[in-house]
């Protein structure tokens, strides 16, 4: 399937995806596995997309290397590294879809949520929580993330409410992602998934991975903070139902 001119036709727009995604618009991304999946096993589709959100990783953390949150990261990749190995150690005993299923449904419910309260009073304020909590959302990122490439929610539930810059919020997310891809190296080479012929496929896309991600940036400096944090809330809505549709079809 992965030499036909109908996976290349998926895969590619699969692969925008993901570049916008790592250029900034931060949500988009969890889409990519969902529609390579359409047309190949999800472990396979999982394993093609891993070296190119790694190449992907390199451009957007290298755009927005100046700008970042150390006490977000400090906090959460922690619990990113404990989530990769629960999910790697209990993957067989894990019932994937009803996890990503309820991360879609928090994802909706916390979208809706934030743009409710945009609407109903104007400019939303910060929020923060302890750093604990932050933890516990790398927990979960860390298992989706791992699971199916789905740890942007329970990332974006955590830090979005907390407000930072555009570009602060881009190149947090660029960073601890860059860092959770590389944890899931080792997991993915235990189990096999990385082919000759995967990696060969995952090498003819990152062209276009490459150009998506430098588009992403371009893009997203040009977006004004609020028109910026409203689409990433319509977007978390839209990963959600994705995410829930998945798991209950």
């Amino acid at each position: 399937m992965t030499d036909s001119l109908l996976f290349y036709a998926v895969a590619v727009p699969a692969v925008i995806l993901l570049g916008l995604s790592k250029g900034g618009f931060a949500g988009l991304g969890a889409l990519s596995l969902p529609v390579l999946a359409m047309i190949i096993s999800p472990v396979r589709a999982a394993a093609i997309l891993l070296p190119i959100l790694i190449v992907q990783d390199v451009v957007s953390v290298w755009a927005f290397r100046r700008s970042w949150d150390g006490y977000v990261l400090a906090w959460m990749l922690p619990g990113a590294v404990i989530g990769i190995a629960l999910a790697y150690l209990f993957a067989a005993h894990v019932d994937a879809d009803a996890v990503l299923g309820l991360v879609g449904a928090i994802s909706i419910v916390f979208g809706v949520y934030r743009l409710w309260l945009a609407r109903r009073g104007g400019e939303v304020v910060a929020a923060s929580s302890p750093g604990w909590v932050g933890t516990l959302a790398g927990v979960v990122s860390g298992f989706t993330s791992q699971i199916a490439h789905a740890g942007q929610p329970p990332f974006q539930m955590w830090v979005l409410p907390r407000r930072l810059t555009r570009d602060v919020l881009v190149g947090t997310t660029a960073i601890f992602f860059a860092a959770t891809n590389w944890l899931k190296v080792p997991a993915y080479w235990a189990l096999g998934q990385f082919t000759r012929d995967t990696l060969t496929v995952a090498a003819l896309l990152m062209p276009v991975a490459i150009a998506s991600t430098f588009a992403g940036v371009w893009l997203v400096r040009r977006v004004s903070p609020e028109r910026f944090y409203t689409a990433i809330y319509v977007l978390m809505i839209a990963v959600g139902m994705k995410l829930v549709w998945d798991a209950v079809v």
